[in-house]
């Protein structure tokens, strides 16, 4: 099926009965992209934001209810400030050139992660992509910028022990719902599939909580060339996963 048009994908999906009802992707390769073309690394991501707009336009046509997509992780902000500036100024480049098609194709944008690490700049772009996107209801896509999964679920711990510690609840009274609704998808369906470019095998940090019963879908495609073509495979992928849950 490898070199099936994208029409027949589609049918194929529709065939299988549908697509799943949320796909997070970790976008990996940019840089391994950008050496294998003599380019900057920035310049690799710069590339990576027309995989973005490809990876939302086929999920508008595939029929996804959520996409969440990991932008920028915790440890990124380890890089060297030269990226790192540039991945901020790319941000705001980002919700300049797409926010408006974003609305008019009815999607809604979600940003999540510790916000406050951000720049000025890129704070402000965050919240402005986020209003001018609000009243959106075809597709929600969430972008995870400034993210950790390990650091999300301690933050979670935090506002429930402090909850208890003020009398609001009791310590034996906290479970699994009420700690996945102090995370920052509290309230999303969790992931059914995870997709991750490049062809890495490893979760780096990501919705380690979230994706507990997700399937996994691993391509070598790096993030630049990753096309519609790319997600509906992975679509089709795992509609032919037996998904138990843990269950026989």
């Amino acid at each position: 099926m490898a070199h099936t048009g994208v029409a027949e994908l589609l049918a194929a999906i529709a065939e299988g009965g549908g697509p799943p009802a949320h796909v997070a992707v970790i976008m990996d390769g940019n840089g391994r992209w950008a050496a294998e073309h003599d380019l900057a690394r920035w310049e690799g991501h710069r590339e990576g934001m027309a995989a973005v707009r490809e990876t939302v336009e086929g999920s508008l046509e595939v029929g996804l209810s959520h996409l969440t997509l990991y932008a920028f992780s915790s440890e990124n902000w380890g890089r060297p400030e030269e990226e790192v500036s540039a991945l901020m100024g790319l941000l705001r480049e980002f919700v300049d050139r797409e926010k408006e098609e974003l609305r008019s194709n009815g999607v809604r944008v979600r940003v999540f992660g510790e916000m406050d690490r951000l720049s000025a700049g890129a704070r402000e772009a965050v919240r402005e992509l986020e209003g001018h996107t609000r009243e959106a209801g075809r597709l929600q896509l969430n972008l995870a910028i400034s993210y950790g999964s390990r650091q999300e679920i301690v933050r979670a711990a935090r506002i429930l022990a402090a909850r208890a510690a003020a009398g609001e609840i009791r310590p034996e009274d906290i479970d699994e719902g009420s700690l996945a609704g102090e995370l920052y998808t509290g309230g999303w369906p969790d992931p059914d599939l995870l997709v991750r470019t490049s062809g890495e095998m490893r979760i780096s940090n990501f919705l380690l909580w979230q994706i507990a019963y997700a399937e996994l879908h691993v391509t070598d495609v790096l993030w630049p060339d990753f096309g519609r073509a790319d997600l509906y495979r992975a679509i089709l992928d795992f509609q032919g996963r037996d998904r138990r849950f843990g269950r026989v």
